[in-house]
């Protein structure tokens, strides 16, 4: 197949939707030669928000000490190849039809998922380049998630909230409970979740605490066993002082907006020392945060006015977005949300989340099914007590907000992956991040 037509084979898989479980991917895999057993060092991501950040930045840490290290996330913004990684640089299209090729005939037969086939892909090229670690993040969840074919020597887990409920569990602790799941026997487990740090952290904490008992696994905890200031925050720019039981490292700088992120990078910095790595590799390692291919969680994009792109899309994200630009907020005249919305998520609460900063907003379609049409979402914002502007494409609402923003002006681009990426591929940035030629 060429690169096109293998897209043209893995979208439509679509059609099976979401099938929680191991069997067929272990299945699929099991026809390319079994790569998950070739996978070096493996460390295993999970989390509802934030595993984003904390897998780029271990990713970034290990590539900087020197070691060959893959990185496998999602979704893509704009190209499929994004996905996939060694050392920052993304697989070839004519890897991905090379081993595509190889997986279709068994992917038919098992009725496997796009995400089932995208993750064999990955782990197929990962295991042949000889990588020497494997930063894997999860799909959904973690007990039944494709990626658990993996064996963990480190899993690391991030905040947990309400997400996906209607796969993982309506409560948090359930949703803990199936995340924990990527702990493996005598696999060291990291967590950014502060186990003395508010409600949600009381009903997620104790279920990673049992999972890593049973297996045997060591547990660190963010504010228990390593811990995090940060000593200066802007948008672009987070310096922060990380504490663990290799010392104290302070000054660390990562291309990251929100203090929030502290906790997340604190506990890559954790694992990362832990599994031998020094404080130069640290240093370069989150300096050169970006170059894991990393985007759109509050990516400064624009200047005068300033855009931040994000893709906070739940109630949990939302908030700590928002109070990650509150202490930025009064140096701007005003702050303009342009707001686009799956419709499994709770828009509403993420709208109430949104008008801590400001109640005018503008809202667009999304270019999926998925999408909350922007008439809906207008009429959502105004009863809830905020103006909206509703247009039928992304790139047109950023670029009316544009006209009529003022230099002194915050637009914050948020809610959906697919907002991002729409205005990504649309080259409404020019195809540069803030600053880049």
């Amino acid at each position: 197949m060429t690169y096109q037509e293998t897209l043209d084979f893995l979208f439509p898989l679509h059609r099976f939707g979401i099938k929680p479980g191991l069997e067929r991917v272990r299945l699929l895999l099991e026809a390319a030669g079994s790569p998950e057993h070739r996978l070096g060092k493996v460390v295993h991501v999970a989390g509802t928000n934030g595993k984003g950040t904390a897998a780029s930045a271990v990713a970034s840490i290990f590539t900087a000490s020197g070691r060959k290290t893959a990185l496998y996330t999602s979704p893509h913004l704009v190209d499929f190849t994004e996905r996939m990684r060694i050392d920052g640089r993304p697989i070839g299209e004519d890897e991905v039809a090379r081993y595509a090729t190889v997986l279709k005939e068994a992917a038919l037969r098992l009725h496997s998922t796009f995400f089932e086939v995208t993750t064999a892909i990955a782990l197929c090229w990962f295991a042949d380049s000889g990588v020497e670690v494997s930063v894997i993040e999860t799909g959904m969840g973690g007990r039944l998630d494709a990626t658990n074919v993996v064996r963990s020597d480190y899993a690391l887990l991030t905040g947990i909230g309400l997400d996906h409920t209607e796969w993982l569990g309506t409560t948090i602790g359930a949703i803990a409970a199936e995340k924990a799941a990527i702990i493996k026997p005598r696999s060291k487990v990291f967590t950014s979740i502060d186990p003395d740090g508010g409600a949600a952290a009381a009903e997620s904490f104790p279920a990673l605490r049992d999972a890593a008992a049973a297996c045997g696994s060591a547990l660190q905890a963010f504010n228990r066993d390593f811990f995090a200031e940060a000593v200066h925050a802007e948008p672009g720019l987070l310096e922060l002082d990380v504490v663990t039981a290799g010392g104290r490292f302070g000054g660390l700088r990562a291309p990251l907006t929100g203090a929030f992120h502290a906790a997340g990078v604190a506990a890559a910095v954790a694992l990362a020392l832990d599994a031998g790595v020094g404080e130069d590799a640290v240093r370069l390692g989150l300096d050169r945060l970006l170059s894991t291919g990393y985007r759109a969680r509050l990516e400064l994009i624009g200047r005068r006015p300033d855009i931040l792109l994000d893709v906070s899309h739940n109630a949990e994200g939302m908030r700590a977005t928002v109070d990650a630009l509150l202490p930025f907020a009064e140096r701007y005249g005003e702050v303009l949300p342009l707001f686009g919305l799956a419709s499994d998520k709770d828009g509403a609460a993420m709208l109430r989340e949104l008008m801590r900063l400001g109640r005018r907003f503008a809202v667009a379609d999304l270019p999926t099914e998925r999408g909350v049409s922007s008439r809906e979402l207008a009429e959502l914002c105004r009863s809830l007590g905020a103006e909206a502007r509703a247009f039928d494409t992304p790139a047109g609402a950023l670029s009316a907000l544009r006209r009529q923003a003022a230099p002194d002006t915050l637009i914050l681009v948020t809610g959906s992956f697919y907002l991002a990426g729409a205005l990504l591929e649309s080259g409404a940035f020019g195809g540069g991040r803030a600053g880049e030629e």
